[in-house]
Protein backbone atom coordinates (compact mmCIF):
# COMPACT_ATOMS: atom_id res chain seq x y z
CA UNK A 1 0.00 0.00 0.00
CA UNK A 2 2.21 3.01 -1.48
CA UNK A 3 1.30 6.68 -0.36
CA UNK A 4 1.69 9.39 -2.67
CA UNK A 5 1.79 13.10 -1.17
CA UNK A 6 1.29 15.89 -4.05
CA UNK A 7 2.08 19.47 -3.63
CA UNK A 8 -0.32 19.58 -0.40
CA UNK A 9 -0.44 23.09 0.62
CA UNK A 10 -2.84 24.26 3.89
CA UNK A 11 -3.53 27.30 5.41
CA UNK A 12 -5.51 28.58 8.63
CA UNK A 13 -6.42 32.48 8.91
CA UNK A 14 -4.30 33.23 5.55
CA UNK A 15 -1.36 31.90 7.48
CA UNK A 16 0.57 29.03 5.59
CA UNK A 17 1.26 26.11 7.75
CA UNK A 18 1.96 23.37 5.33
CA UNK A 19 3.79 24.58 2.26
CA UNK A 20 3.96 22.33 -1.04
CA UNK A 21 4.54 18.94 0.39
CA UNK A 22 5.36 16.11 -1.96
CA UNK A 23 6.70 12.58 -0.33
CA UNK A 24 6.25 9.03 -1.30
CA UNK A 25 6.07 6.32 1.37
CA UNK A 26 6.57 2.80 0.21
CA UNK A 27 4.98 -0.36 1.02
CA UNK A 28 5.68 -1.88 3.39
CA UNK A 29 8.06 1.43 4.83
CA UNK A 30 7.81 2.44 8.62
CA UNK A 31 8.44 6.29 8.02
CA UNK A 32 8.28 9.23 10.34
CA UNK A 33 7.91 12.76 10.52
CA UNK A 34 10.27 14.46 12.62
CA UNK A 35 10.36 18.30 13.69
CA UNK A 36 9.81 20.72 16.00
CA UNK A 37 6.31 21.98 17.92
CA UNK A 38 4.37 24.13 15.77
CA UNK A 39 6.23 23.09 12.35
CA UNK A 40 3.20 21.73 10.55
CA UNK A 41 3.27 17.81 11.21
CA UNK A 42 0.08 17.22 12.56
CA UNK A 43 -1.72 19.46 10.33
CA UNK A 44 -0.30 17.33 7.55
CA UNK A 45 -1.40 14.62 8.52
CA UNK A 46 -4.66 15.66 8.79
CA UNK A 47 -4.57 16.65 5.47
CA UNK A 48 -3.79 12.88 4.94
CA UNK A 49 -6.77 11.78 6.76
CA UNK A 50 -9.50 14.30 5.64
CA UNK A 51 -9.77 16.34 8.94
CA UNK A 52 -8.74 19.20 6.74
CA UNK A 53 -9.16 19.82 2.85
CA UNK A 54 -5.91 21.24 1.75
CA UNK A 55 -5.94 24.03 -0.33
CA UNK A 56 -4.13 22.59 -2.85
CA UNK A 57 -2.91 19.34 -3.83
CA UNK A 58 -4.12 15.47 -3.66
CA UNK A 59 -3.23 12.61 -1.72
CA UNK A 60 -3.20 8.94 -3.47
CA UNK A 61 -3.20 5.92 -1.83
CA UNK A 62 -2.04 3.08 -4.66
CA UNK A 63 -3.45 5.25 -7.27
CA UNK A 64 -6.95 6.41 -5.92
CA UNK A 65 -7.55 10.31 -5.05
CA UNK A 66 -8.60 10.17 -1.14
CA UNK A 67 -10.42 13.05 -1.80
CA UNK A 68 -12.86 10.93 -4.00
CA UNK A 69 -13.74 8.17 -1.02
CA UNK A 70 -16.46 7.97 0.94
CA UNK A 71 -15.44 7.67 4.91
CA UNK A 72 -16.07 3.53 4.64
CA UNK A 73 -14.07 2.95 1.48
CA UNK A 74 -11.41 5.29 2.98
CA UNK A 75 -10.87 3.56 6.40
CA UNK A 76 -10.85 0.32 4.43
CA UNK A 77 -7.70 1.64 2.63
CA UNK A 78 -6.28 3.66 5.84
CA UNK A 79 -6.35 3.72 9.79
CA UNK A 80 -5.84 6.55 11.95
CA UNK A 81 -4.55 6.81 15.34
CA UNK A 82 -4.71 10.54 16.32
CA UNK A 83 -2.92 12.55 18.98
CA UNK A 84 -5.92 13.37 20.86
CA UNK A 85 -8.71 10.81 21.38
CA UNK A 86 -11.42 12.22 22.91
CA UNK A 87 -14.43 9.92 23.99
CA UNK A 88 -17.54 11.56 24.91
CA UNK A 89 -18.62 8.39 26.38
CA UNK A 90 -17.53 5.48 28.03
CA UNK A 91 -17.97 2.29 26.65
CA UNK A 92 -15.83 -1.31 27.20
CA UNK A 93 -12.64 -2.30 25.48
CA UNK A 94 -14.14 -5.04 23.92
CA UNK A 95 -16.46 -2.34 21.91
CA UNK A 96 -14.01 0.46 21.16
CA UNK A 97 -11.64 -2.18 19.46
CA UNK A 98 -15.37 -3.50 17.63
CA UNK A 99 -15.80 -0.06 16.00
CA UNK A 100 -12.56 -0.44 13.91
CA UNK A 101 -14.53 -3.17 12.48
CA UNK A 102 -17.32 -0.64 11.12
CA UNK A 103 -15.90 -0.19 7.48
CA UNK A 104 -16.61 -3.76 7.28
CA UNK A 105 -19.94 -4.41 8.60
CA UNK A 106 -23.01 -5.29 6.03
CA UNK A 107 -26.33 -4.57 7.11
CA UNK A 108 -27.50 -8.54 6.38
CA UNK A 109 -24.74 -11.48 6.46
CA UNK A 110 -21.53 -10.73 8.58
CA UNK A 111 -20.05 -13.80 10.67
CA UNK A 112 -20.23 -12.35 13.79
CA UNK A 113 -18.08 -15.48 14.98
CA UNK A 114 -15.26 -14.29 12.59
CA UNK A 115 -16.18 -10.56 13.44
CA UNK A 116 -14.90 -11.55 17.30
CA UNK A 117 -11.94 -13.75 16.17
CA UNK A 118 -10.55 -10.64 14.26
CA UNK A 119 -11.18 -8.50 17.96
CA UNK A 120 -9.62 -10.93 20.33
CA UNK A 121 -6.93 -11.48 17.94
CA UNK A 122 -5.82 -7.76 17.85
CA UNK A 123 -6.60 -7.40 22.05
CA UNK A 124 -4.13 -10.29 22.01
CA UNK A 125 -1.50 -8.93 19.88
CA UNK A 126 -1.61 -5.50 22.17
CA UNK A 127 -1.97 -7.73 25.31
CA UNK A 128 -4.86 -7.19 26.98
CA UNK A 129 -6.58 -9.91 27.14
CA UNK A 130 -8.81 -10.13 30.35
CA UNK A 131 -9.56 -6.27 29.45
CA UNK A 132 -12.53 -6.76 27.52
CA UNK A 133 -15.20 -6.16 29.45
CA UNK A 134 -13.04 -3.48 31.49
CA UNK A 135 -14.44 0.17 31.13
CA UNK A 136 -12.26 2.08 28.67
CA UNK A 137 -12.00 5.45 30.92
CA UNK A 138 -10.92 3.47 33.49
CA UNK A 139 -7.38 2.21 31.77
CA UNK A 140 -4.08 3.78 32.12
CA UNK A 141 -2.84 5.98 29.59
CA UNK A 142 -0.72 3.00 28.45
CA UNK A 143 -3.55 0.61 28.22
CA UNK A 144 -5.89 3.39 26.01
CA UNK A 145 -3.37 3.56 23.56
CA UNK A 146 -3.03 -0.45 23.14
CA UNK A 147 -6.92 -0.13 22.73
CA UNK A 148 -6.75 2.45 20.00
CA UNK A 149 -3.42 0.42 18.85
CA UNK A 150 -6.17 -2.98 18.46
CA UNK A 151 -8.57 -0.37 17.06
CA UNK A 152 -6.72 0.48 14.09
CA UNK A 153 -5.61 -2.91 13.61
CA UNK A 154 -8.87 -4.47 13.46
CA UNK A 155 -9.59 -2.25 10.45
CA UNK A 156 -7.23 -4.16 8.10
CA UNK A 157 -6.06 -1.47 6.40
CA UNK A 158 -2.43 -1.50 4.67
CA UNK A 159 -1.60 1.62 5.53
CA UNK A 160 -1.59 3.33 9.51
CA UNK A 161 -1.12 7.02 9.96
CA UNK A 162 -0.33 7.89 13.61
CA UNK A 163 0.17 11.64 14.91
CA UNK A 164 2.52 10.82 17.77
CA UNK A 165 0.63 7.47 19.11
CA UNK A 166 3.32 7.11 22.20
CA UNK A 167 2.99 11.23 23.38
CA UNK A 168 2.56 11.14 27.05
CA UNK A 169 3.60 7.54 27.51
CA UNK A 170 5.82 6.39 29.79
CA UNK A 171 9.25 4.61 28.52
CA UNK A 172 8.07 1.43 28.63
CA UNK A 173 4.76 1.88 26.93
CA UNK A 174 6.46 3.87 24.16
CA UNK A 175 8.65 0.80 23.05
CA UNK A 176 6.19 -1.88 23.69
CA UNK A 177 3.75 0.49 21.31
CA UNK A 178 5.86 1.14 18.42
CA UNK A 179 7.21 -2.29 18.42
CA UNK A 180 3.86 -3.92 18.25
CA UNK A 181 3.50 -1.29 15.28
CA UNK A 182 6.59 -2.33 14.03
CA UNK A 183 5.74 -5.70 13.74
CA UNK A 184 2.49 -5.64 11.64
CA UNK A 185 4.26 -5.45 8.24
CA UNK A 186 2.23 -2.42 7.29
CA UNK A 187 2.87 0.71 5.56
CA UNK A 188 3.00 3.14 8.43
CA UNK A 189 3.85 7.05 8.86
CA UNK A 190 4.34 8.34 11.99
CA UNK A 191 4.92 11.25 13.49
CA UNK A 192 7.15 11.22 16.33
CA UNK A 193 8.54 13.50 19.06
CA UNK A 194 11.32 11.59 20.45
CA UNK A 195 14.44 11.48 18.37
CA UNK A 196 16.15 7.90 19.62
CA UNK A 197 12.41 5.93 19.09
CA UNK A 198 12.28 7.35 15.06
CA UNK A 199 15.98 6.13 14.82
CA UNK A 200 15.11 2.68 16.63
CA UNK A 201 11.93 1.90 14.34
CA UNK A 202 11.87 3.91 11.03
CA UNK A 203 13.33 2.60 7.82
CA UNK A 204 13.41 6.25 6.87
CA UNK A 205 12.79 9.99 8.22
CA UNK A 206 11.30 13.66 7.23
CA UNK A 207 12.41 16.18 8.36
CA UNK A 208 10.03 19.15 8.64
CA UNK A 209 10.50 23.07 9.72
CA UNK A 210 8.52 25.59 9.09
CA UNK A 211 5.55 23.82 6.93
CA UNK A 212 8.35 22.07 4.61
CA UNK A 213 10.44 18.93 4.27
CA UNK A 214 14.05 19.79 4.29
CA UNK A 215 15.16 16.10 4.36
CA UNK A 216 14.75 12.11 4.20
CA UNK A 217 16.45 9.90 4.50
CA UNK A 218 18.01 6.66 6.96
CA UNK A 219 18.36 7.26 10.54
CA UNK A 220 21.85 7.58 9.89
CA UNK A 221 21.56 9.85 7.49
CA UNK A 222 19.21 12.39 8.90
CA UNK A 223 20.33 12.05 12.17
CA UNK A 224 23.24 13.87 12.33
CA UNK A 225 24.53 16.78 14.92
CA UNK A 226 24.23 19.09 12.52
CA UNK A 227 20.82 18.59 11.48
CA UNK A 228 19.69 18.22 14.66
CA UNK A 229 21.04 21.58 15.29
CA UNK A 230 19.61 23.22 12.68
CA UNK A 231 16.10 21.43 13.25
CA UNK A 232 15.58 22.04 17.23
CA UNK A 233 18.79 24.70 18.11
CA UNK A 234 20.70 21.87 20.47
CA UNK A 235 23.73 20.51 20.35
CA UNK A 236 24.17 16.62 20.66
CA UNK A 237 26.23 13.83 20.04
CA UNK A 238 25.64 10.49 18.18
CA UNK A 239 26.97 7.34 19.00
CA UNK A 240 25.53 3.89 17.68
CA UNK A 241 23.09 2.10 19.89
CA UNK A 242 24.89 -1.64 20.46
CA UNK A 243 21.60 -3.57 20.57
CA UNK A 244 19.96 -1.86 17.47
CA UNK A 245 22.80 -0.54 15.55
CA UNK A 246 20.93 2.54 14.67
CA UNK A 247 21.94 6.12 15.81
CA UNK A 248 21.50 7.01 19.55
CA UNK A 249 21.41 10.75 19.87
CA UNK A 250 22.69 12.02 22.96
CA UNK A 251 21.80 15.78 23.45
CA UNK A 252 24.14 18.49 25.25
CA UNK A 253 22.22 21.37 26.22
CA UNK A 254 24.36 24.63 25.57
CA UNK A 255 24.82 25.09 29.60
CA UNK A 256 25.88 21.65 30.28
CA UNK A 257 29.12 23.06 31.84
CA UNK A 258 27.27 23.68 34.34
CA UNK A 259 26.52 20.37 35.50
CA UNK A 260 30.05 18.67 34.70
Amino acid sequence: MKLSIENITYSINSKLIVDGIDLGVEEGAFVGLVGPNGCGKSTLLKNIYKVYTPDEGKVYIDGKDLSQLSSRDTALEMSVMQQENVVEFDMTVYDMVMLGRFAHQKMFGNDMSAERKIVADAIEEVGLTGYEQRSFLSLSGGEKQRTLVARALVQQAQLIILDEPTNHLDIGYQYQIMTILKNQGLTVFSSIHDLNIASCYCDKIVLMKAGRIVDIGTPWEVLTPQKVKDLFGVDCQITTNEATGRPNIVFAPADSVAWR
